[in-house]
């Protein structure tokens, strides 16, 4: 397969008021983060909040632009692209948002918000928008007669199929998730994730899936990039990060993973501290201060992503030998 993403020293920074009368400062909320998508697989990017998981999204689907390092999609390098280029490319990446009662404009009918796009993009004659909308509705789940109706008539997971759709009509070969299913109850959790994966099976598309649950990940995934204040910690196919996890802080991501086998024995592995600002972030490994495995070497120096076993893993315990 090839590669239809590929990032190298990825970073978005922005330049934030401290006051009248303090410097600006600067928040690095991604700060190099490289990593390769295969045509076709999913990539799950994890995390807690603040890692830059969401930056990441609006780097990849062209909202923002980076401050540094290489975006490629689709073979297309974004760093050098003409605002043309970019619109062409826009078609290829899209987004599918977190809260599926704000991303649909609630003063738009259904069928006005699939055809959008079509309208923005292309010359396409109305009656064909209109075939096109009511065939992804029907992709979705939904039916003809939800064309003319408004977003307020919908369920939660409605307007995430609706959104789903909307994101399908340029035809992309990329699809960005930004927590597509944390705000609905775990039923319709489930019939929207065999829906997406139905989806990729039948248009051949690439997912770059968000989350803070790993539970959904483990369905979901092919990849998994664990994310830590602004930069990959761990890289791995989902069976190995589930399987045997190597940097300290997937294995307290995992622990914290609700597990439904009463006998099943758990290691709870609590971190101390709070994430650190990204104003201001840690000198050498930005886990560090909440490292159980940390020594000196941690605090004065970055490591690099380094191959472990069948992970590539940023830490130096593990690259040391001194963590399993």
């Amino acid at each position: 397969m090839n590669t239809i993403v590929e990032a190298t020293d990825l970073a978005r920074f922005y330049k934030v008021s401290r006051g009248l009368f303090s410097e600006p400062g600067t928040v690095r909320a991604l700060a190099g983060a490289s990593f390769q998508v295969k045509a076709g697989e999913t990539l799950a990017v994890v995390g807690e909040s603040g890692c830059g998981k969401s930056t990441l999204a609006r780097l990849i689907t062209m909202i923002e632009s980076p401050t540094g390092g290489h975006l490629r999609i689709d073979g297309n390098d974004i760093s050098g692209a003409t605002e043309d280029q970019k619109k062409l490319l826009r078609q290829t990446v899209q987004i599918v948002f977190q809260n599926p009662y704000g991303s649909l404009n609630p003063r738009q009918k259904i069928g006005t918000i699939l055809e959008e796009p079509l309208v923005i993009n292309t010359d396409m004659p109305a009656d064909a928008r209109r075939a096109k909308a009511l065939d992804m509705l029907a992709r979705v789940g939904l039916r003809p007669e939800h064309y003319g109706r408004y977003p307020h008539m919908f369920s939660g997971g409605q307007r995430q199929r609706i959104a789903v759709a909307r994101a399908l009509m340029m035809d992309p070969k990329i699809i960005v998730l930004d927590e597509p299913v944390s705000a609905l109850d775990v039923s319709i959790q489930a019939q929207v994730l065999n829906l997406l994966a139905d989806l990729q099976d039948e248009f051949g598309l690439t997912y770059i899936f968000i989350s803070h649950d790993l539970s959904v990940v483990r369905f979901v995934a092919d990849h998994v990039m664990v994310m830590y204040l602004g930069r990959p910690v761990e890289t791995a196919s989902v069976e190995e990060i589930f399987s045997h996890p190597r940097h300290p802080y997937t294995k307290a991501l995992l622990s914290a993973t609700p597990v439904a086998d009463p006998k099943r024995k758990r290691d709870n592995i609590k971190l101390e501290g709070e994430l650190p600002s990204p104003f201001d972030p840690p000198t050498g490994c930005a886990f560090h201060p909440r490292c159980a495995y940390a020594d000196a070497r941690c605090k004065r120096e970055t490591p690099a992503m380094s191959k472990a076993g069948a992970s590539e893993v940023f830490c130096f315990g593990v690259e040391e030998g001194r963590i399993d």
